[in-house]
């Protein structure tokens, strides 16, 4: 067992009553939220940095604790897709490396200020952005998680509290043994980004549950988990639940356009929320579009479930049920159905959407304006792969998470994602008459 290894379980051991624990974790990092305001872009990029280089130092000890945890994770009869997720490599520390330094490269958006105005009586009013305080962060087997939560949250100018699974504990103790150095090194409190040490489930139970130090909680996981953490939860919660996405060809569509965006939403990956799980098909063109499309779908391996008008054109694939409308499948699954127009497709997707992404495939103009206004997601594209609802391809450099809410953030959470607004009034000595 790795050095980390046996440093996780002694701290875990040590915390006999996890209320208390938790307490202390609370107040210590309200305490450094406060400092953190007062943090300047440079020292927070000199965190970064370090953190980098901590992790390029420790490689090895990283390295070690992981297998620590995949040899107890297959001995636990771990799923081979959870063991994927959990699994460390040099390729996948060096894209560890890359991500804190791309965030280090992003502006700051602690202090601007937007809307600037005069008013009649001579003031100036506008708006400030600052962190949102104390974030909690519940995630599952990736530890890769760690440090892109950490970095996202110290450079918004917050402090955080990461509680990350089981399975991966070791790793997450030597990642978070690199945090620490880098936050010593660029003079912040090492109690910006704290690590819960031990994998007692009440220590969740216990974060949701700490108004008066945690400002909010992003889950990152299953359904069940962010389910349990929105039903629990007495502090804001950013999340999604599904991501139902869907692909709406009209009969105006593309023929190529339509072809590739179907093809790519579906099988670039399986097991994310942007992927598509339902086509929707405009009935002119379904005829012409769905043998070449279930040909391609069959290639990559993707079992496909149709309404009867489907089946009708693909006679050997299974029907579709009630709910498998309803289904994110995360698998090489698709489930297609031939409507009647933009109208059939909106009201589809209100049915059964989950509010996340979905996409048209036309060639009129209007209608296009229609569905971007109509349809009501957190992300709405044309002409587009749903698989672009992505932080990074969005340009925030890194996210989150995904928000499928409409309070606070919604669509990818990046840096502006991880603060709010508060007023601000500039004046020359005015008294209100």
């Amino acid at each position: 067992m790795s050095a980390h290894a046996s440093q996780s379980e002694c701290i875990e051991t040590e915390v006999v009553d996890v209320v208390a624990y938790m307490t202390r974790l609370g107040e210590a990092a309200r305490s450094a939220a406060s400092q953190m305001r007062r943090a300047v872009t440079g020292d927070k990029n000199r965190a970064l940095l370090a953190m980098a280089e901590q992790l390029q130092r420790r490689r090895s000890d990283i390295l070690d604790a992981n297998a620590a945890d995949l040899a107890r994770g297959q001995a636990n009869g771990l799923e081979p897709a959870l063991l994927d997720r959990l699994a460390l490599s040099d390729a996948r520390i060096d894209a560890m490396v890359e991500g804190l330094e791309q965030v280090a490269a992003l502006p700051d958006p602690v202090g601007e200020i937007d809307g600037l105005r005069f008013r009649p009586s001579g003031i100036q009013v506008g708006q400030m952005r600052v962190p949102l305080g104390v974030i909690g962060i519940i995630y599952e087997s990736r530890p890769n998680v760690t440090l892109e939560a950490a970095s996202l949250c110290l450079k918004s100018g917050n402090a955080s509290i990461l509680r990350g699974g089981s399975e991966a504990r070791d790793s997450n103790a030597a990642i978070a043994a690199c945090i620490r150095e880098g936050l010593r090194e660029a003079g912040l409190p090492e109690s910006a980004v704290q690590v819960v040490a031990t994998t007692d489930r009440a220590a969740v139970g216990q974060l949701i549950a700490m108004p008066e130090y945690v400002d909010v909680i992003i889950p990152r996981g299953g359904k069940s988990l962010i389910e349990r953490i929105s039903r629990e939860a007495r502090v804001p919660v950013i999340k999604h639940l599904d991501g139902i996405c869907h692909v709406y060809v009209d009969a105006t569509a593309d023929r190529e356009k339509a072809l590739a965006i179907a093809v790519n939403a579906k099988t670039h990956r399986y097991g994310t929320c942007n992927t598509m799980e339902t086509l929707l098909i405009d009935a002119p063109v379904a005829e012409g579009l769905l043998p070449p499309l279930a040909e391609a779908y069959a290639e990559h391996g993707v079992e496909l479930r149709g309404c009867e008008r489907a089946r009708a054109i693909l006679t050997d694939i299974a029907a579709a049920t009630e709910e498998d409308w309803a289904t994110e499948y995360l698998a090489p699954v698709l489930a297609i159905r031939v409507v009647d127009g933009i109208d059939a497709a909106i009201a589809h997707i209100e049915r059964y959407g989950s509010h996340h992404t979905d996409a048209i495939v036309t060639e009129d103009y209007g209608l296009a304006r229609r569905f971007m206004a109509e349809v009501d997601s957190s992300s709405v594209m044309v002409n587009a792969s749903t698989r672009f609802a992505d932080g990074f391809e969005y340009g925030l450099g890194a996210e989150i998470g995904i928000s499928t809410d409409k309070l606070h953030a919604r669509g990818p959470v990046g840096l502006e994602g991880l603060t709010t607004r508060k007023y601000v009034v500039l004046g020359d000595g005015q008294v209100r008459r």
